[in-house]
């Protein structure tokens, strides 16, 4: 059944925060422990780098990281349900957010009240791009989930470069890692199916496109490895166990460049996003400053060094500079980098928080026939 979570958003608004409570001085900020959930692997390592380190120095607060982000509104869910809230912030995906927002899970946010402006003083609901803010949700960076392949699996001549290639096994034969999940994997379908990007999720919309999405899944399931957490792809690309496997496109990123893998993204029909952060109920006063803190323009343009994912605010985009560890340039590994972005589908956040339940459940059966 279709919840129309559109129409179920909490729109209430928060009270002011107080600039004077954002320019607490550092002197009197009492330490504290903060139970900070996020994804884990190359994405956490980020994070820990640009955000938690710089805080711990100038706070002495300490910082737990919590790898639970792939199951966030669950978690929540089971702690609001117990009574016994124990997460202070969660790196969480939009369409989660707006389903936690609506049930009252978080808290919704005032953006130009909470958050640090640009440094030439544009108010954060200037300064974020496009989605990025939400009643109970700030963006801090924008990724890509790909498909990538090894190189070494196929001739140097005829390696794979479009979508509708993952749903050739003819001509590019070997087993696909997809994750066990309809989002992206529709998309994908759909597209290498001939569909417009511009008409994907209308398409989604009915029974003639979810079925034409099965069917075009039909022609390559008995070749797929579902994988569940965002560390197997590359594992099962560099163990050459897959030809393809569909991953964010940071983890595919860290394996190129930091452990050599020979790898190659297939940027064609990328499905971007944005990811950020939510405050579970009565977490704000809280988690408030580093909220701030963490999400400042030269913050967002530091994590960039760290992994290519690009910052969710415009002022950060021209500070991304060098990878940190091996000094390449950046820029050309983002998802919204020119040559990439060429063909590229934004998620519709509002679609999935819609159909979710749906399509997961339709899915499944799927996966069980």
């Amino acid at each position: 059944m279709k919840i129309n979570i559109s129409n179920r958003i909490v729109k209430t608004g928060v009270a002011a925060l107080g600039v004077s409570a954002l320019a607490v001085a550092v002197s009197a900020h009492a330490q504290q422990t903060l139970n900070i959930v996020s994804w884990g692997g190359a994405y956490s390592m980020s994070q820990h780098e640009a955000y938690d380190k710089p805080w711990m120095e100038k706070t002495g607060d300490e910082i737990v990281n919590i790898d639970r982000s792939g199951n966030a509104l669950a978690g929540l869910r089971a702690q609001s349900q117990a009574g016994n809230v124990t997460w202070d912030l969660v790196d969480m995906l939009p369409a989660d957010a707006m389903i936690a927002c609506a049930e009252g899970l978080i808290e919704p946010l005032d953006h130009d009240e909470l958050l640090a402006d640009a440094p030439d003083g544009t108010p954060p609901s200037e300064d974020f791009v496009d989605g990025a803010l939400g009643d109970c949700f700030v963006a801090s960076i924008v990724y890509s989930n790909i498909v990538a392949f090894n190189s070494e699996m196929f001739p140097e001549d005829d390696q794979p470069s479009t979508i509708e290639d993952v749903f050739d096994l003819e001509n590019y034969p070997g087993k696909r890692a997809l994750l066990r999940k309809p989002i992206n994997n529709m998309e994908w379908a759909l597209i290498a199916d001939g569909v417009d990007r511009d008409e994907v999720y209308a398409m989604l919309e009915t029974e003639e496109g979810v079925q034409r999405a099965f069917a075009k899944l039909d022609t390559i399931k008995d070749e797929v490895i579902w994988w569940e957490e965002g560390a197997q792809p590359p594992q099962l690309l560099a163990d050459q166990e897959v030809a393809f496997a569909s991953a964010y496109n940071g983890r595919i990123f860290n394996a190129m460049v930091t452990e050599d893998q020979p790898f190659e993204i297939i940027w064609d029909a990328q499905v971007f996003e944005l990811d950020g952060w939510v405050v579970p109920t009565g977490k704000l006063d809280k988690v408030k400053d580093y909220l701030h803190f963490a999400t400042d323009t030269q913050r967002l343009a530091d994590q960039a060094q760290y992994i290519s994912y690009g910052p969710a605010r415009k002022s950060s985009s021209e500070l991304v500079s060098t990878h940190a560890e091996t000094g390449i340039e950046m820029t050309p590994h983002m998802p919204t980098y020119g040559p990439n972005f060429e063909t590229a589908l934004q998620k519709d956040d509002l679609f999935w928080a819609d159909y979710n339940d749906e399509l997961t459940q339709r899915f499944n059966a799927w996966l069980s026939q």
